[in-house]
């Protein structure tokens, strides 16, 4: 249609950050800017209409929100990147697979070195990702070339920031 379809029912503070394409048992994983986390079932959410606003996914603590919604691939490995160009690989298994709408557990160890979650990925030992700064600034990296930790680790510098610039993006690149 020229005037398109409403998609899903959204409250006024908030907004979609992600759409995932499922097939009706896999296990997803939301994570927030504060390093917290939940993986649960698809089969907790209920199916609705297309207009409904949904089901809550994770508990938030004051001041933060969700940064990542992310389908767990079996054998790949969760991607977690900060603003101040740290993360880490960790296994998917590190993680515990509760009933959504709980507070979740932390996913990183957050300091004032590493700043707040800027995004987490799924990504497989040969994708490769793409880091954005604040400054307009991109460089690649292969995933395999990122250690990995531990599910409550700081992780490892990926990229050398200037003062005040930040890490703003991540993404996948397809082959």
């Amino acid at each position: 249609r020229k005037g398109g379809l409403t998609a899903l029912g959204l409250k006024e503070e908030d907004s979609l950050i992600s759409v995932l394409v499922t097939n009706g048992d896999d296990e997803i994983l939301v994570a927030t800017k504060n390093g917290m986390g939940i993986k649960f079932n698809e089969k907790d959410v209920r199916p609705m209409s297309r207009q409904a606003i949904g089901v809550k996914a994770i508990t938030l603590k004051q001041n933060d929100y969700v940064v990542s919604a992310v389908k767990i691939a079996e054998g790949a490995k969760i991607l977690n990147v900060t603003e101040k160009g740290y993360g880490k690989r960790t296994s998917a298994e590190d993680f515990n697979v509760q009933y959504r709408g709980g507070k979740g557990v932390k996913i990183h160890q957050l300091t004032e070195k590493t700043g707040l979650l800027t995004g987490v990925l799924v990504i497989e030992e040969k994708e490769e990702l793409m880091l954005i700064t604040s400054e307009g600034v991109i460089i690649r990296l292969r995933g395999n070339e990122i250690s990995s930790f531990g599910r409550v680790s700081q992780g490892v510098k990926l990229i050398n920031l200037n003062e005040n610039v930040t890490v703003v993006g991540v993404a996948k690149i397809s082959e």
